[in-house]
């Protein structure tokens, strides 16, 4: 097993010998199900039960899935548990059950509309998870707890690139790529005016609610996957990730999620204050924090999309 531009490479061919030394001929050929941006997975069946088996050079995602799944899954927010994780092709593997539905990211906007009580339910949930066991904030690690003392000070992490970063050597190739720092270095100014307005409560967040991390069937969620970004802080950045997004989902142009969630917390009775402002703040961190990504693994028009849509909320937000 490789990384290629922070991609793990697994051939079909080596799926399918794991899945021949693990479980002889009781496990169906293996089929490509997706590429997550540090994974691979496949699909498979056996004894009459579709499983899914991801490969990666990290075992810390998979721990972090495993520890989701333990502590924070429920009808509202159902997560596949991890059934067995080992080492395989000098990395790792997780093998969950497969979970019926199909991606979010591909619903219509008719089909989207009716996901949205689902999917208030779903963020609802995360907002309830008892964190109480954990220490805190920001991306939490294998063993549950995050490095950061405070929910600023880990928003406030973004603008660093160290040697010990999954992405480090992201600010060099930024700089020197055709979109540059420049609308990197607005979106920031912007970002740190905004940045005390975020409060510190501490909840749990998934942080990566698109790019193919949650299933759907009909008008519900039915699983939500891939808790490697997941962070504490507070519940209103997963809101943010829709609303600084969605403008890649063409499809969902009549829908504006930030409002949707507005009408939502009314309807609960839930006051937030200071709603707009840290929904901005968090758009622009999800902006830096994707320029910074796309730019280490050299996805040049993912970046330069990216940076414009950063710009564009801090244009809106000034």
């Amino acid at each position: 097993m490789v990384e290629e531009n922070g991609r793990v490479v697994v051939t079909d061919t080596q799926a399918g010998a794991f899945l021949l030394e693990r479980f002889g001929g009781e496990a169906g050929p293996p089929a490509a199900v997706g590429q997550g941006e540090w994974s691979k997975a496949y699909a498979f069946s056996r004894a009459d039960t579709d499983y899914i088996v991801r490969f990666s050079t990290l075992d810390e995602d998979f721990e972090k899935d495993r520890l989701a799944a333990a502590r924070y899954s429920s009808r509202d927010l159902p997560i596949p548990p991890i059934i067995e994780l080992g080492e395989a092709f000098d990395g790792f593997y997780a093998i969950s059950e497969r979970m019926p539905g199909s991606y979010l990211d591909a619903v219509d906007e008719r089909q989207m509309r009716t996901l949205l009580p689902s999917l208030f339910a779903a963020l609802d949930a995360t907002r309830f998870a008892d964190v109480s066991a954990t220490l805190g904030y920001g991306i939490w690690e294998a063993d549950g707890n995050a490095p950061h003392p405070t929910w600023r000070a880990a928003l406030l992490d973004v603008v660093n690139d160290r040697p010990i970063d999954r992405v480090h050597g992201w600010r060099e190739r930024l700089a020197s790529s055709a979109t540059g720092m420049g609308r990197f270095e607005e979106a920031l100014r912007l970002f740190q005016a905004l940045v005390d307005q975020a409060p510190e409560g501490r909840h749990l967040i998934h942080s990566d609610l698109l790019h193919f991390n949650v299933l759907v069937s009909g008008d519900q969620i039915t699983a939500v996957i891939d808790w490697g970004c997941s962070m504490y802080g507070d519940f209103l950045y997963d809101v943010a990730w829709f609303s600084f997004w969605s403008p890649w989902y063409r499809a969902w142009d009549g829908i504006d999620f930030a409002s949707e969630a507005w009408r939502h917390f009314e309807s609960i009775g839930l006051t937030v204050p200071h709603f707009e402002e840290r929904l901005r703040c968090y758009e622009l961190h999800i902006g830096l924090s994707g320029q910074a990504y796309c730019a280490f693994a050299g996805h040049w028009d993912d970046l330069e999309w990216t940076a414009q849509r950063s710009l564009a909320v801090a244009q809106q937000t000034g």
